[in-house]
């Protein structure tokens, strides 16, 4: 099983060098106060600062009995 992709997307916001400020600003050692999305040629991943999206909530409402039959 692989843990980590091995191409991700260049982001400050889970780049090694930077620290996050707010939801949209990172402060990089590099490049000082950037926006989340930016990147720099000194990106460094760290999977430690990256937050996997949320998973999908089962929407249960929309379920039938029939939906659980096998015939």
């Amino acid at each position: 099983m692989n843990l980590f992709r091995k191409k991700i997307e260049p982001r400050c916001a889970y780049c090694e060098k930077g620290s996050q400020i707010n939801d949209t600003e990172v402060a990089c050692v590099k490049k000082g106060i950037v926006a989340a999305e930016h990147h720099c040629g000194a990106f460094r991943y760290d999977p430690f600062k990256r937050v996997p999206p949320r998973p999908v909530k089962l929407e249960t409402k929309k379920l039938k009995q029939e939906d659980f039959s096998l015939t």
